[in-house]
């Protein structure tokens, strides 16, 4: 993924209004965030812990998703398995939940899918992060099919979210 200024991600929400993208909390630390390794930007809001975003890269421009989640503090103990990366976790994964863009989301009508609570699903596949004793299932594919298919994850995501 190529680096993002902090207007690039504010101006890439699908799921949520200008005032809303104009208010949410950037990282601050965007110059030092390992950009060659993400598939996309997540990042859960320091002061909102229930509050999460994601920026993606479809199509050459970002696309960004408002998301919402429990706080790390109630996520359950057991062991599941992120959605988008397919990494196992105890106590990490999470449901993310979006509201749909447009007129739905208005509506209130959302979209939830099971992800890495970190948001940190390119790092994990890429082995930069460990989630644990086996936390990665044995599989035939490449690094590059993993990254592929982490990155249709994300994609096949933000089309349920703008359908």
């Amino acid at each position: 993924m190529k680096p993002l200024t902090e207007q690039e991600i504010r101006t890439a929400f699908v799921n949520c209004t200008k005032g809303q993208a104009k208010r949410l909390s950037v990282p601050r630390d965007l110059a030092d965030r390992p950009w060659d390794d993400l598939d996309y930007l997540g990042w859960r809001d320091p002061q909102a812990p229930d509050r999460a975003y994601l920026v993606v890269e479809l199509d050459g421009r970002p696309r960004a998703l408002a998301l919402r989640s429990p706080s790390p503090a109630s996520w359950q103990t057991r062991r599941s398995m992120c959605s988008i990366c397919l990494t196992l976790h105890t106590g990490g994964v999470c449901l993310m939940v979006a509201p749909k863009a447009g007129k739905a989301g208005q509506q209130g009508n959302s979209v939830g899918t099971y992800m890495c609570g970190d948001l940190a699903c390119s790092l994990y596949v890429r082995g930069k992060k460990d989630a644990g004793v086996g936390s990665r299932l044995p599989e035939s594919l490449t690094l590059e099919e993993r990254i592929r298919r982490t990155v249709e994850n994300v994609a096949a995501f933000m089309a349920k979210v703008t359908a």
